[in-house]
């Protein structure tokens, strides 16, 4: 079993043990707009722009949507369990390339927004896969970052993102905790921020992405 799978199953044994509305990290989402979103984007390939392109935005909502109401809850969980779907079943490690992270980040949204949660530990080569991921995937989400950033892992590894010029915060944790904090999970991440308070600040609190 590859880390995206195993991330895969464990998430829809989550879901299902939370029920269609538990809230989730995402904001406006709960774990049934989540199966949808997660179903779509490996099934629905017409409709996957939106989910990073503004303007197609609105047509992705819609096919969201028509997900829930045509699977139901338990449907659209059962195709998450069943997948890769879509392109990422028919191209070899397609799924593990993408997957591993998007799977484990949703997962985590899922967890991380309900009481009495804590921090998971993580197999040390799903650990590793994340930090390789992140050192690409991290630079892209942190470009607008209105500070420059400096990752630490635990464990082993340096990454430079954000801003080249100005303050520069550190944040140190796993790779688990720094893939969420890079993601735009900050305050739900248990990685550690220091710096100038005021850079600090502004970083925990901007939106980060592409």
């Amino acid at each position: 079993m590859t880390y995206a799978s195993a991330e895969r199953a464990a998430l829809a044994d989550l879901l299902i043990q939370l029920g269609q509305d538990a809230p989730t990290l995402c904001e406006g989402w709960t774990t049934f707009d989540l199966a949808a979103h997660l179903v779509l984007r490996e099934r629905r390939m017409d409709a996957a722009g939106g989910i990073a392109l503004g303007p197609l935005a609105g047509y992705t909502a819609s096919v969201q949507e028509s997900l829930k109401a045509r699977y139901g809850y338990a449907g659209l969980v059962g195709l998450v369990r069943t997948g890769p779907g879509g392109l990422y079943g028919l191209i070899p490690g397609l799924d593990e390339l993408v997957n591993t992270l998007e799977f484990f980040v949703h997962h985590e949204d899922a967890r991380r927004a309900q009481p009495g949660w804590e921090p998971r530990e993580l197999p040390p080569g799903l650990d590793e896969i994340l930090w390789k991921r992140l050192r690409t995937v991290g630079r892209l989400q942190l470009r607008r970052s209105p500070t420059g950033v400096v990752l630490h892992r635990i464990g082993g590894g340096v990454a430079l993102c954000g801003r080249r010029n100005g303050p520069r915060v550190e944040v140190t944790g796993s790779a688990g905790e720094l893939t969420l904090f890079c993601l735009g999970r900050q305050r739900h991440s248990r990685a550690e921020v220091t710096g100038d308070d005021e850079a600090v600040a502004r970083l925990v609190n901007a939106s980060l992405g592409l």
